[in-house]
């Protein structure tokens, strides 16, 4: 006699989907989604940060928001008017790139802007944004520093030694100028110290009504400019 294995059983609802039946499933779930609430808005993201995004996914429980997968979103929605989901839903498409999203809701325009203006987190910097100020620590004791991380410091370009056990600056040491684009060291040292120059902030730029198949742009061109060169400037991975 042989013994038998018996293996559990394995639910299907709990396997990951992927590939081609993800992407089919987060096209019927964006159409459905196209169905059930009456605006669609296209926002960007400056200096991304997945906890950031996942408090305003929180506090907008009774919306739905879909983020990255761009490609897929447009194919959903309709990249011309012959394969359009919905009138007007190929305009939503055209603005799918960089750092955008999709806020799905029934909320006004008005709430929802309300709500955005407002909502602004600030967070360490990384390599590739600009110094938003310039940043010179002075000479002296760094008494917020164990021994033991003085090679670490001098490694990172600070002119520092060990002076009876305490983490010491020789010298003036300008860490970054405003404007600057940040070096991993700068990025470091700045994280080091305290200062934090990354605003993570979500800009409203477009909305879709479902009810009148009308999009509509909500932001100035030059604000749009300078949220695709932030786009650029940002590395958006956490």
């Amino acid at each position: 006699l042989t013994n038998t294995h018996y293996l559990p059983a394995v639910s299907l609802t709990k396997t990951p989907k992927k590939g081609l039946e993800a992407k089919q499933a987060l096209i019927a779930e964006l159409r459905k989604c196209a169905d059930t609430y009456k605006h669609i808005f296209v926002f960007s993201v400056a200096n991304m940060r997945n906890s950031k995004l996942k408090d305003v996914r929180n506090a907008w429980k009774h919306s739905r928001i879909f983020f990255g997968k761009n490609k897929v979103m447009m194919v959903a929605l309709g990249k011309e008017p012959s394969s359009e989901y919905k009138e007007n839903l190929h305009q939503v498409s055209k603005h799918l790139r960089g750092e955008v999203g999709l806020l799905f809701t029934n909320r006004t325009k008005e709430e929802v802007d309300d709500w955005f203006s407002k909502f602004k987190e600030v967070d360490f910097a990384r390599a590739g944004n600009k110094a938003t100020y310039t940043v010179r620590l002075d000479t002296g004791p760094l008494e917020q520093f164990p021994h033991s991380m003085e090679p670490q410091l001098r490694q990172l370009g600070l002119p520092t030694t060990l002076k009876k056990g305490v983490v010491t600056l020789l010298s003036d040491y300008e860490v970054c100028k405003e404007g600057d684009i940040l070096t991993p060291e700068q990025a470091r040292v700045l994280k080091l110290f305290g200062y934090e120059m990354a605003e993570f902030k979500v800009t409203i730029k477009f909305v879709w009504n479902s009810e009148t198949g009308e999009f509509q742009k909500l932001v100035g061109d030059e604000e749009e400019e300078e949220d695709e060169e932030e786009e650029d400037n940002d590395i958006c991975e956490d």
